[in-house]
């Protein structure tokens, strides 16, 4: 039996490079977002388009009453995920972008991922299985996709749960790092403090406005560069096109307050940097780069407590994502909050299709991970 169609919606798919034109409208969207996305919004979402994927499209969903944009569904059509022709439609993420929540109205949740699924089902052009990597588990987005899917009679799946440290202290801030690092690593800490201090007084800084964001911006890229992703050849600044698309992005969402740029520095000489991202009360600590000819001092941890103490003094922001992978070793020990993201795997209806889908998505994960257990042990010494 067909599902019920919300009259009270419009939709469309577009190529995501055609929507410059709607960032106005765009943006308005994401003020009124039920989940923030900052790496969704048209400053970061359109040179990262431009830059890795020009064929991603986006379905969007308007209400009628009022007439006004009400999701933004950014996607990509993965033909030969499996090896074999069996089309998916996958939400975009990647390397850039480690989340995958769309952008949605909070007055109009349920209709917006209705109205999305109704869309997917009636268009020829789009697959009729779907990919939503990197979704916040306990979201209201996520809780509208599993009720529309049961209301169609659709299935679904979960793969790749893991958390994520997150800053996001629910009661005093004051504190929080005393509580968070034990008397020990406290102690080592500032030992390793001390030895910066030694070399030149520490300073930790942050660039808001946007011509200093893309003047620190360059001094981070150069970092960066010099370090082990430089001798890897994956720094930013050696790619010309990744670059690009990392300046325009910063610029973009800068002139809208939304990007900073923190420094820490030894006399004159930085020894470490972090950008972060806002969209609202949210951020994400996306990037960060430190000198490694001072590794013993651990400048990469210093900045990250000063970025920590500068967050929680921040009362525009409840909270922070790292951004970081699942365990991460420096991270997880400071930001004690987490995260926790999994990717879905959905069928608007019931059939064969899902089961031989379930199936190769399990088997493609399964020999990933031994890809990488192997990796990692020929890469030991």
């Amino acid at each position: 039996m067909l599902a019920p169609r919300d009259t009270a919606v419009s939709t469309e798919w577009r190529p995501l490079a055609d929507l410059a034109g709607l960032a106005a409208e765009w943006r308005a969207l994401a003020r009124r977002a039920a989940e923030r996305n900052v790496f969704y919004e048209p400053d970061f979402a359109l040179p990262a388009a431009e830059a890795l994927a020009p064929d991603i499209g986006a379905v969007l969903v308007r209400g009628n009453e009022p007439h006004r944009l009400i999701g933004v569904f950014p996607c990509r059509i993965l033909r030969r995920r499996y090896g074999v022709r069996l089309p998916l439609l996958a939400a975009w993420t990647h390397p850039f972008a480690p989340l995958g929540t769309p952008l949605v109205d909070h007055d109009a949740v349920a209709p917006a991922v209705a109205g999305f699924l109704d869309h997917i089902a009636d268009d020829a052009r789009l697959p009729k299985l779907l990919l939503l990597p990197c979704q916040v588990e306990d979201g209201p987005v996520a809780a509208a996709f599993a009720a529309a899917i049961a209301r169609r009679g659709g299935r679904s799946a979960a793969f790749g749960r893991h958390q994520r440290a997150l800053l996001a202290p629910s009661g005093a801030r004051v504190g929080y790092l005393e509580a968070a690092l034990g008397g020990k690593k406290r102690k080592e800490l500032r030992r390793q403090r001390r030895r910066l201090d030694e070399a030149g007084s520490v300073a930790f800084t942050m660039a808001r406005e946007p011509a200093e964001v893309t003047a620190a911006l360059a001094d981070f890229l150069a970092l960066e560069t010099r370090g082990w992703k430089g001798r890897a050849g994956t720094a930013a600044a050696q790619d010309g096109t990744i670059r690009q698309f990392i300046e325009a992005a910063l610029a973009g969402l800068a002139a809208h307050g939304q990007a900073r740029v923190a420094r820490l520095v030894s006399g004159d000489r930085t020894v470490a940097m972090g950008i972060m991202f806002t969209s609202g009360s949210g951020a994400w600590f996306w990037k960060i780069a430190y000198d490694e000819d001072v590794s013993r001092a651990s400048p990469g941890v210093q900045l990250t407590l000063d970025l920590t103490d500068a967050i929680l003094r921040d009362g525009a922001i409840e909270w922070c994502d790292s951004c970081a992978s699942a365990e991460h070793a420096m991270i997880d020990s400071i930001w004690r909050e987490r995260r926790t993201l999994v990717d879905h795997l959905i069928a608007l209806e019931s059939g064969l299709q899902f089961a031989l889908v379930h199936r190769s998505e399990r088997i493609r994960r399964r020999a990933h991970a031994t890809a990488r257990k192997l990796r990692d042990l020929l890469a030991r010494p």
